[in-house]
C-alpha cells in the first residue's frame, strides 16, 4: 500500500470520528462513490471528497462538478500545502461558491 492511499484512508477514518458527533448515519465509501456521505434521518446532506496531493487534478475537479450539483453539499478535504492548488481548480470549474474546502496536516513534533 503506497503512502498516499495510507494518508486517504487514515483521514477518512479520523473524518468519520468527527462527523459522527454532527451526523446520525455516516457511511464510508472506499471505493467508486464519494468517500464519505453523512445523513441524519435518512437524508443525505454532505458528501465528503478526501484527496492527497497527488490526486487534486483537472480530472478530480470535473468530478467534484459532478458531486456539487447532485443536490448534497459537497466537502473536499486536501492537504494544507494544496489548498491554494484545490482552490484554482474549484474556480475554474465555476463551483468555488458550492464547495467547502478544508485542509489537514500531520505534525510530528520531536524534543
Amino acid at each position: 500500500m503506497d503512502n498516499e492511499k495510507l494518508m486517504h484512508d487514515l483521514i477518512v477514518h479520523r473524518l468519520r470520528g468527527r462527523y459522527s458527533r454532527e451526523y446520525s448515519e455516516i457511511k464510508v465509501n472506499p471505493e467508486g462513490g464519494p468517500d464519505i456521505v453523512l445523513a441524519s434521518h435518512g437524508l443525505t446532506m454532505a458528501i465528503v471528497e478526501v484527496e492527497t496531493e497527488r490526486s487534486i487534478t483537472p480530472e478530480k475537479a470535473a468530478r467534484w462538478k459532478e458531486m456539487a450539483h447532485s443536490g448534497s453539499r459537497l466537502i473536499i478535504m486536501v492537504p494544507k500545502a494544496s489548498k491554494v492548488k484545490a482552490m484554482e481548480l474549484l474556480w475554474k470549474e465555476g463551483i468555488a461558491d458550492r464547495v467547502g474546502v478544508g485542509s489537514y496536516e500531520i505534525v510530528i513534533s520531536m524534543p
